[in-house]
């Protein structure tokens, strides 16, 4: 006779079977929810891209590089009182304003006006008649062509015979006026196919005394002297120099030195341009007896 399962064993029997389907339940959750299906997992990056590309990406930052500004510096404009100080400072020099010129012959004109201005301010109006000197005295100019020795031969054809005649001492039958030493002595080396046989002395300061000028003009016959109008003043103030004779005075009229100024430019040689004339150099002028000329 077989015996009876009690109660107690049907209980026991049915919480295992109820434990075991729950365990079983629970594992199939967990792994279902690990691995999802590919339809969904296509599902989500599809919402993942849409979100993606709907939030607006950060705009990034760029650096501007800051160009470099130039900057421009004004002068200010000045007021008429500090022009006007300017101006005064800034004074025009003769040798600006001879540069810029075009150099022009010396003319008879020129000379005559210089005496006008010269003697303008301290003269009467008779007297500065009296101090114009006649066309006729005056030889025809440089037109800036001629070397000394052709001008000299064009305006006295007649040299070789003139000092030939001249027998006179203490007196010269030419003078040539220039405004230094130096120059008087380019123009002696530059006589040589004028004078011939001719005595040349050189009548300038330069290291040359005046009572030994006088003694040479006392002891030999000069035909030709060329020197400064200083010197030349002083020997005929001291009788060392006879004008009379004299038949030609040129001026080294048109020439200029490193300033570009002429002898006529440089007040000190002016001022013993216009002596010189005033010691007998006007009269002979007006009788006729002497001419002058302006190379």
């Amino acid at each position: 006779m077989k015996k009876r399962a009690t109660p107690l064993v049907y209980l026991f029997i049915w919480l295992l079977s109820c434990g075991h389907s729950r365990v079983d339940s629970c594992t199939k959750n967990h792994l279902a929810l690990e691995e999802p299906s590919g339809g969904e997992e296509g599902g989500d990056t599809e919402l993942m891209q849409q979100d993606t590309a709907s939030v607006p990406e950060p705009p990034k930052e760029t650096k501007q590089t800051k160009q470099p500004t130039e900057c421009f510096l004004r002068k200010p404009k000045e007021t008429k009182e500090e022009a006007r100080k300017t101006r005064k400072w800034k004074k025009r020099k003769i040798s600006d304003i001879l540069a810029k010129s075009e150099p022009k012959p010396g003319t008879p004109g020129d000379l005559q006006k210089l005496i006008k201005d010269h003697y303008s301010g301290s003269r009467s109006v008779v007297e500065l008649e009296e101090l114009s000197l006649p066309d006729s005295c005056f030889l025809k100019a440089n037109d800036l062509t001629h070397s000394l020795s052709s001008y000299l031969k064009e305006i006295c054809p007649k040299w070789v015979k003139l000092r030939k005649t001249h027998s006179e001492k203490k007196s010269v039958l030419m003078l040539i006026i220039c405004s230094s030493a130096v120059r008087a002595l380019e123009l002696i080396r530059s006589l040589t196919a004028f004078k011939g046989d001719a005595k040349v002395m050189k009548l300038f300061a330069k290291h040359i005394k005046v009572q030994e000028q006088v003694n040479l003009l006392e002891k030999r016959v000069i035909h030709l002297g060329v020197g400064t109008p200083g010197r030349i003043k002083q020997l005929v103030k001291q009788d060392g120099l006879n004008l009379n004779p004299l038949k030609f005075l040129v001026f080294d009229w048109n020439w200029r030195d490193q300033k570009l100024r002429r002898m006529m430019d440089i007040p000190e040689i002016k001022k013993e341009v216009f002596e010189l004339l005033e010691v007998g150099v006007l009269d002979l002028c007006k009788s006729e007896s002497l001419k002058l000329g302006l190379f």
